[in-house]
C-alpha cells in the first residue's frame, strides 16, 4: 500500500455489538431515515450528539443512533460483517491509523467528495481516499507542576523511569504511547523496539496504566500520578474542568493525531452516511468541537478565537516538527504490538 500523505502537510495548512445506542433517536415529521454511528463513548459521543446530531441531522429529519464501543471491538465487528450484504453501521469513527487499517482490509468505501457540499472547505490532506478527517491535535507531554517540579521538555523527560509511580499511561492508547516511548528512546516511528524496552523499564519502576482517558484524568485530578502524554485537546478540557495540568510540546516533535469517519462497504444507509459526513464538516459543528473538546477544525471556514487557538493549536515551528505515524508499519505489526502490550507490559 502507498503511505498516506503526510499529516505535517495537513497541519501546516491549518496553522497558516458492544456499545449500546447512546442518545436520542428522535426524528422530525419528514422521517428521512436512520443513521447508525459507530463511535467511542464518553465525552466524544456526547459532543457528537450535541454539536452534530441534534442541531443538524435530527433537526433535518434524520434518526441517529450511536453504537458505542472501543475501536478494536468496532474494527473487529467490521471485519466480521464485511461479507454480509447488509452491515449494522452507516459510518464509523476511527483514528487516521485505524481508517488506513480498515481500508487496507477492504472493509470500507471510497469517498465520493462530490456528494459533500462542505468538502470545498476541507483541508486538502484531510481528504483521504477512504475517509475524512474531522478533527486533529497532537500528543504532548502533560504534568502537574505540584508533583513534577522540573518541567519536562521532551518525550524522553516524560518516559523517565525515575518518575516511578508518578508516570501514568493509557491502555486504550497503546499504539500512540508505544510510538512516543520509541521517540523518547531515540527510536523511530518505523522501529518501536527501543520504546518497548523503555516502557518495561518504566513498568518495573512503578508506572501506572489507566484503562481510559477519563480514568487517566481522574488520576491526575486526585494527584495519584503527575506526568504522562495526552492529546493537547484533552489537556484544554481538563484545564477547563479545574485539573492542575500543564502541556508541553516535546522537542522530538509532537505525534500528530487525526480522528475521522469512514463508510463501511455494506452500510445499510449510504445516503445517511453522507449526510453525517457533511454535517460533521459544517462550520458551526467544527467551531463547537474546538470550543467543547479543544480539537482543531479541519475546514478552512471555521473561526477559532485567538485566545482559544493559542491553547489548542501549534506554532508554525511546532507544526513543522509534527511527527507522522508510519501507517503501513503500524498496520502490519498491530496484532503483535497489542499482544505484547497485553501479555508483557500489562502482565
Amino acid at each position: 500500500m502507498t503511505k498516506p500523505k503526510s499529516r505535517r502537510e495537513v497541519l501546516l495548512g491549518a496553522a497558516a455489538l458492544a456499545g449500546a445506542a447512546y442518545l436520542p433517536r428522535a426524528a422530525s415529521a419528514e422521517g428521512k431515515g436512520r443513521i447508525v454511528v459507530g463511535t467511542w463513548g464518553g465525552d466524544y459521543a456526547r459532543l457528537l450528539n450535541k454539536n452534530i446530531e441534534v442541531p443538524i441531522l435530527i433537526k433535518d429529519g434524520w434518526e441517529v443512533v450511536q453504537d458505542q464501543a472501543g475501536d478494536p471491538e468496532r474494527r473487529s465487528k467490521m471485519l466480521a460483517e464485511v461479507r454480509l450484504p447488509r452491515g449494522t453501521s452507516d459510518v464509523q469513527g476511527l483514528s487516521a491509523l485505524n481508517m488506513f487499517q480498515m481500508h487496507d482490509a477492504g472493509t470500507i468505501l471510497p469517498i465520493d467528495y462530490g456528494k459533500l457540499k462542505n468538502a470545498a472547505n476541507l483541508l486538502p490532506s484531510m481528504k483521504y481516499p477512504y475517509g475524512i478527517g474531522q478533527i486533529y491535535s497532537g500528543k504532548v507531554g502533560v504534568y502537574n507542576p505540584k508533583l513534577i517540579t522540573t518541567a519536562p521538555t521532551s518525550y524522553k523527560d516524560v518516559f523517565d523511569p525515575k518518575h516511578g509511580n508518578k508516570l501514568g499511561i493509557i491502555d486504550i492508547q497503546y499504539q500512540y504511547t508505544m510510538v512516543c516511548a520509541a521517540l523518547a528512546a531515540g527510536g523511530k516511528v518505523g522501529d518501536l523496539e527501543p520504546g518497548k524496552k523503555l516502557l518495561l523499564e518504566c513498568k518495573n519502576a512503578g508506572m501506572r496504566i489507566y484503562p481510559t482517558n477519563e480514568a487517566f484524568a481522574q488520576g491526575l485530578k486526585s494527584e495519584e500520578f503527575g506526568i504522562g502524554v495526552m492529546w493537547k485537546a484533552r489537556v484544554v478540557q481538563w484545564q477547563n474542568a479545574g485539573i492542575s495540568v500543564t502541556a508541553i510540546t516535546p522537542t522530538e516533535g509532537a505525534l500528530a493525531y487525526v480522528s475521522g469517519f469512514v463508510i463501511p462497504k455494506n452500510a445499510p444507509n449510504k445516503d445517511g452516511a453522507y449526510a453525517y459526513l457533511d454535517a460533521m464538516l459544517d462550520k458551526g459543528a467544527q467551531e463547537a468541537f474546538a470550543v467543547d473538546m479543544g480539537y482543531n477544525p479541519t475546514v478552512t471556514n471555521a473561526v477559532v478565537a485567538p485566545d482559544l487557538n493559542k491553547r489548542i493549536g501549534f506554532t508554525s515551528d511546532e507544526v513543522k516538527k509534527l511527527v507522522d505515524l508510519d501507517y503501513d508499519y503500524m498496520n502490519k505489526n498491530d496484532v503483535d504490538f497489542k499482544e505484547w502490550w497485553d501479555k508483557v507490559l500489562k502482565s
